[in-house]
């Protein structure tokens, strides 16, 4: 199975490279499923409805959330009606929608996926990730019912995203970290089978701070002092990722590459350079 996994959407910049650029990789790719972590697409804070709609008239099989889920009020209820949106499974026991869905890819095979929020260094305190995949991962053995397992790890620690790869390895085809929107070097398939990568990095303009626009973060690093809103960057974007081939009959891992197309950064696919 050929999957690909895109780290967050960013602002406006982030949603258009998406809308634009997916619909070709889906077919030069061969691509049997999609995920994108859509949590900061709605000017950096949440995803609204309409933008996920966007994003999955685009091609977009199934939309990951974050620490944002609910920025955006219309979240909340349209989460429950639409199964394509996972948000992670250790956020508050009485949000809506689910942290792990099971959903059919091309060729009739099935591809879950599960979000899971990490504690170090986050804002609010977080339940215990580890326990929560674990007993996802009890319930639906890799190789089983389904062909393919993806593990969203949405996390300010890179020491905890690893962790959470090895917690997972031989037991998920893919682990792949989001929430710091910088794409790591790190993509690697782990002893048991398991593609990594510590995070995915982001959809957007990266002639930015961390997406948004240079000038109040700048101010606010150097003054101490905020002085307006933050505000997505709205140059060209960079689509970034990682792209995984499973086996069929394991569902583990036999080739992993990051992904880089268009934007600042130095562009690479599945296969090298674009």
């Amino acid at each position: 199975m050929r999957l690909l996994f895109l780290g967050d959407i960013m602002g406006r910049a982030g949603r258009a490279a998406v809308a634009t650029t997916l619909p070709r990789l889906k077919t030069d790719w061969r691509l049997d499923f999609v995920v994108v972590n859509g949590e900061n697409a709605t000017s950096g804070h949440g995803l609204s409805q309409s933008h996920a709609e966007t994003m999955l008239a685009a091609g977009v099989d199934c939309l990951t959330l974050g620490d944002h889920a609910f920025d955006q009020r219309d979240m909340l209820q349209f989460i429950d009606r639409e199964p394509r949106i996972v948000r992670p499974m250790n956020y508050a026991k009485t949000a809506p929608g689910r942290g792990f869905q099971l959903f059919e890819a091309r060729g009739g095979r099935k591809v879950l996926v599960m979000q899971a929020l990490g504690q170090v260094f986050m804002k609010r305190p977080f339940s215990d990730p580890f326990s929560a995949v674990e007993g996802i991962l009890r319930s639906h053995p890799l190789g089983g019912l389904a062909s393919a397992i993806i593990v969203d790890i949405h996390c300010e620690a890179t020491s905890e995203k690893m962790a959470v790869g090895h917690f997972c390895d031989g037991r998920a085809s893919l682990v792949v970290g989001t929430h710091t929107h910088v794409p790591t070097g790190d993509a690697q398939i782990l002893p048991g089978g398991t593609a990594f990568m510590t995070d995915a990095g982001m959809c957007g303009d990266y002639n930015s701070v961390i997406g948004m626009e240079k000038t109040e973060p700048l101010r606010r690093f150097i003054t101490g002092m905020p002085k307006d809103r933050f505000t997505p960057a709205a140059g060209e974007a960079t689509l970034s990722g990682v792209f995984v081939e499973t086996d069929d009959k394991t569902g583990k891992a036999l080739r992993v590459a990051p992904i880089r197309i268009g934007g600042r950064l130095q562009q690479a696919g599945p296969d090298g350079a674009l």
